[in-house]
């Protein structure tokens, strides 16, 4: 296997993408081949991850995955190093397990081998940033921490009684980054921006790693890295939901996981994007159409006045199945409320309105048990997502699509929902973003 490390933190907001973005470019810069990674459910940053290294990343998540896919979506062939992004705090998940853990970070750490590399945000304190990270490493065995790296640093005065506080911890510290707001990544409620509407992206990149270079022992930190996974078959199958899918793809709708599309072509499926925010229907020579989640709430005036798009989409679900996730099933719907209580008409495949002028979030692991088909998976089947958003369901008259539950085992109201049209089609959304079939 490629020698990794995962990129982790105590919490969230200590500068974990920041340094990945960094060393990802540094070392790209330096001539290696690095495969990144992004642990955990989030679409937004393995979008900033292939910018910086120009190769694809992809998910790795130990909840809805088993250890046979999380070990085949890490294998990287051709790569000098795996680099793994965690989401959170290290160890931070569900209660429950799921396929191969709680989610948490340390879980495909400690089934693939990766050492850990620690971003400390020490701003506010000192000597004690050691005892976090003496803390950390004595946590969980079978997770190992290489070292850290001290993020927001004031001073180098500040630095110093920080690297004494390690030193009497017995952590290896790799460098240390100030405090520096011009390279930190926008954010917005659902998250950071996306990568393809980030004004500035290639400086900030090249500000992340000019830094990186500067501040970094990078010697050290790759003379870390190993991997010895766990003794598992290695898969990446994925069942497609058509020959010719026709996916919608735009500003609007870019909230799909890159290891199902990488499924699907590899299942020998071709795929036809499209853009609704364009005013394109669906290819009419495919056989499914696939809508994924995404900010239609932020385009809701042009996918109301795209009639090209909603007449032709129609037409499609008419005699094919049209799938939608999150914003793609509020889409599918009779109406979407904006924040101001503007009222948009959607395509009217399904008879949802879904509304964000009272915002309420929705948010973590969903398995669902289907009560009718979707594209790619037949009734009954068992399937593992997450959910995220801040929309309400005003109206659902269409039955539900499946039983859903979070990760404990509660039942979540959020059902989903289908309809069946005159012509053969069959149309069906869920508000959860699907990542695997469970096992």
């Amino acid at each position: 296997m490629t020698p990794g490390l995962l990129i982790s933190a105590p919490s969230s907001g200590s500068g974990k993408t920041t340094l990945m973005l960094g060393l990802l470019r540094a070392l790209r810069d330096r001539g290696l081949m690095v495969q990144p990674l992004k642990s955990g459910p989030d679409y937004i940053d393995p979008a900033f991850h292939t910018a910086a290294s120009g190769q694809a990343s992809r998910n790795l998540d130990s909840w809805a995955m088993s250890p046979a896919m999380i070990a085949g979506l890490a294998d990287a062939p051709g790569a000098d190093l795996v680099l793994a992004e965690g989401s959170m705090g290290l160890f931070d998940g569900v209660a429950k397990p799921g396929e191969a853990g709680t989610g948490a970070s340390a879980d495909v750490a400690a089934l693939m081998g990766w050492p850990v590399v620690l971003v400390i945000d020490v701003s506010g304190q000192a000597q004690t940033a050691g005892a976090i990270a003496r803390g950390l490493a004595g946590f969980r065995a079978g997770v190992t921490i290489a070292g850290v790296v001290l993020n927001r640093v004031a001073s180098p005065r500040h630095e110093a009684l920080v690297r004494v506080g390690m030193a009497e911890a017995g952590v290896i510290v790799f460098g240390a980054l100030p405090k520096q707001a011009s390279i930190a990544v926008p954010e917005r409620h659902l998250g950071l921006v996306q990568a393809e509407e980030h004004p500035a992206l290639e400086a900030l990149i090249t500000q992340a790693a000019a830094l990186v270079r500067e501040r970094l022992d990078l010697e050290a930190l790759l003379a870390a890295a190993a991997a010895h996974p766990a003794q598992t078959t290695r898969t990446t199958r994925v069942r497609p939901p058509g020959q010719r899918i026709a996916l919608a793809r735009d500003a609007a709708f870019s909230f799909v996981y890159p290891h199902l599309l990488d499924g699907w072509r590899k299942a020998g499926a071709e795929i036809l994007p499209f853009s609704p925010l364009a005013d394109q229907p669906p290819d009419p020579s495919a056989d499914t159409c696939w809508l994924p989640g995404g900010y239609p709430e932020l385009h809701a005036g042009a996918l109301a006045a795209a009639d090209s798009f909603r007449t032709g989409l129609r037409a499609f679900a008419d005699t094919r199945p049209v799938h939608g996730e999150c914003g793609g099933y509020m889409a599918m719907g009779a109406a979407l409320i904006d924040k101001d209580g503007t009222r948009h008409r959607m395509a009217g495949l399904l008879g949802l309105v879904t509304s964000y002028a009272s915002r309420k979030m929705h948010l973590g692991y969903r398995q669902a048990t289907l009560l009718t088909p979707i594209p790619g998976h037949a009734e009954a089947s068992r399937l593992r997502g997450h959910e995220f958003h801040y929309s309400t369901i005003i109206d659902q008259p269409d039955p539900a699509l499946a039983l859903v539950t979070d990760a404990t085992g509660a039942s979540v109201p959020e059902t989903g929902s289908y309809r069946l049209h005159p012509g053969g089609g069959r149309s069906t959304g869920t508000y959860f973003h699907l990542i695997a079939e469970a096992s």
